[in-house]
């Protein structure tokens, strides 16, 4: 698999495993890299702290899931040696039985990439939301504006 397709799919795991409720899956992905959050002013390092972060904020319901649909495109993939920059796009599609199927949230995803032993992994990944709708059925808590 070329650099490109490889890390593109990092980009859709995390989107599977968000979607399925598999915050540990999640967690994993981050395990050696930062999430930048609320415009920067919060920084989570690692497999507990980011598993702690999607715990506290994201809503599960009864079948296990956020009752979501991460749609990442218009990704935009630079490598270089055994680093990669990937500037992305986000929307996210919930439906819940107070929410009819609606967007809640957009924006953009900046991620900083490692290559490891011959695989990619997340070094970094700022989480941009540029749009909000109604997210009082997928976040516990509403982050910080930015």
């Amino acid at each position: 698999m070329d650099d490109h397709r490889a890390i593109e799919n990092l980009l859709y795991r995390y989107a599977e495993r968000i979607d399925a409720g598999d915050f540990e899956g999640v967690a994993e992905l981050f395990r050696h890299a930062t999430i930048i959050a609320a415009s920067g002013q919060h920084r989570i390092e690692g497999y507990e702290a980011v598993l702690a972060m999607y715990r506290g904020f994201t809503r599960l319901y009864d079948d296990g899931t956020p009752r979501t649909q991460h749609i990442v495109s218009n990704a935009r993939i630079e490598v270089d040696g055994d680093n990669a920059l990937a500037h992305s796009r986000f929307t996210v599609l919930q439906a819940t039985d107070a929410l009819a199927l609606q967007p809640i949230i957009a924006g953009r995803y900046e991620d900083r990439f490692h290559r490891v032993d011959g695989a990619w992994r997340f070094a970094e990944r700022a989480m941009i939301p540029t749009l909000y709708g109604d997210v009082s059925q997928h976040l516990l808590q509403r982050p910080e504006a930015g």
